[in-house]
This record gives structure tokens, sequence and C-alpha cells, in this order.
């Protein structure tokens, strides 16, 4: 157990050095010392350790009685990441690199990141450069009959970059909302207003390339028995380089489409119908 907590450093800072999303940050540890340029060129992070804790490992049985396991034992380890960035890059550059790696162990690696944080970034003038001084800190069930190594698993709910929460949705879009910005398309349906003289506007949240509209339980073309015989209740529109090409009772808007009523010599479209209508726009 000892030996596998003292070779997280360098196990840490080999692999991070591998991950393409960290190119241009240099990794090292702080023991055994390895030797930086002075002054500072590129950004460097040194992994270190800051405290293990190690404790008696209990589980809950069948009955909720706590149970010590004999041969299992619970370590929590404070990693030090001392970010180091030259002058040049300013002092915001600590906290974007803080961010990308605390990003990537607790997201891309096995180890259970628990917790975080960070002091104040500070300059120091023998190396010119600006130091951000974090950690984080990793929990990890030790059972040798079972396995040598760190536990797996991730757990998402906790204190991340100084403070901030990655599960705090003013500050973070959910996978859904993630999917429908970054989606080509959009879907959905709408109410009809059901007027005869007014168009209605339906809201998308961008500007389409192209819209097709249909009705959700009606027939999209059917006799109406009335002085108009048949109605129809589909439509489309595209979008051109200076012009939209419209279908009648339908236009593309800034952000969303227009959709109405318009009476033909033996038809009328009515896009508007009091009905639900499904719309697919192609952005």
């Amino acid at each position: 157990m000892n030996s596998a907590i003292s070779a997280m450093p360098s196990a840490i800072a080999e692999w991070l050095d591998q991950q393409e999303a960290l190119e241009g940050i240099g990794f090292l540890t702080e023991y055994p010392a390895a030797n930086k340029a002075v002054p500072l060129r590129d950004a460097l992070v040194a992994v270190g350790l800051d405290s293990v804790r190690i404790t008696d490992k209990f589980v809950e049985n069948n009955d909720g009685v706590l149970e010590r396991q004999e041969y299992c034992r619970s370590a929590a380890v404070r990693l030090r990441l001392s970010v180091h960035v030259p002058f040049a890059e300013g002092g915001d550059r600590c906290h974007d690199i803080f961010t990308s790696v605390l990003d990537m162990i607790t997201f891309a690696s096995d180890l259970n990141v628990e917790a975080s944080g960070c002091g104040s970034v500070t300059a120091h003038r023998d190396t010119d450069a600006f130091v951000l001084e974090a950690w984080a800190q990793i929990v990890a069930d030790f059972c040798p009959a079972v396995s040598t190594g760190l536990s797996l698993g991730s757990f998402l709910q906790k204190e991340l970059l100084c403070g901030s929460h990655i599960g705090n949705e003013d500050i973070h879009l959910t996978s859904g909302e993630k999917d429908w910005l970054g989606g080509p398309f959009r879907m959905g349906t709408y109410p009809g207003n059901g007027s005869t003289t007014s168009s209605q506007t339906v809201e998308i949240g961008a500007r389409a390339r192209a819209v097709f509209v249909f009705p959700s339980s009606f027939p999209a073309v059917y006799e109406s028995g009335s002085s108009v015989p048949v109605e129809q209740l589909f439509g489309f529109a595209i979008r051109g380089e200076s012009t939209n090409y419209t279908n009648c009772a339908m236009s593309i808007t800034q952000t969303g489409f227009t959709v109405g009523r318009e009476v033909l010599q033996n038809s009328v479209v009515w896009l508007n119908k009091g009905i639900t209508y499904n719309y697919f726009a192609i952005l």
C-alpha cells in the first residue's frame, strides 16, 4: 500500500504528460526534483504528496451494523499541484491550467477525486514565473485480497475548481442542453392559434436553412367540404443565400419561422389551424 501511494506523483505526472489535451504543459515531480529553466519559458506543473491519512475500512452489513474489514484500509491522499507559468502568459493562465489538469484527472482517469482547491497566484522573481499552489484529495480503498491498486470509479458531485461545483447548472450545461445546442437540427411541436387572418411565429433559437411542418394527429391533406374543397396542413420553407424560398403560408425568420393561412384557387394552406403541428428544422 505504501509503495503504491509513494509512486502516485510520478505515475500521475507521467500520465498527464501523455494527454494530448494538455499539450504545451510540462509535468514533473517535486521529489525527486527536476531541473527547471530559469527564467521559465514554458508552463510547468509539479506533482507531489502533501499528506496521507490511512484509516480502517468499515462496511455496513445487512443489519445496518458497521463491520471492520480486517484486510482492507481506506486512504485519503492529498496531492500537491504547483502550477508555474512564465510572466509573459499572465497569472490567469495558472487557473486555466489547474482547471484543465483537474478535469483530466477527474474525468479521464480512474482516480476518485473527492475535493480540490487552490490558493492565490504569487509572483516568483527568482524564476520570473507566476505560481499557483493547488491541491486535490484522492480517496481509495486498499484490499490486498482483491487488488493492490487504487479503486476505480469517479464520484462526480464534488468540490472542484477552487470551490465551484461541477453539478452547478447555473454555470454548466446539462448533457441535454449540450446536445440541443450542438445538434445540426431542431425539432418539436407547436399549437396553431387557429387564426384565419394573421400569422404566428415559432421560436427555435436559431436561423434555419430549411423547416418542414406537418400535423401531429391530423391528415396532411383532406377535403373540407367548404367553399375551399381541399385543406393542406403541411408545408416547408428553404433559406437561400439572399432570398427565402417559401412555401405558401410559411417563411423563415432570424430565430425561427412564421406560419399562417393562405387561400389558393381550389385549396387552402393552413399551418396555424387550431391543432398541434410537428416541425423539423435543419440548421
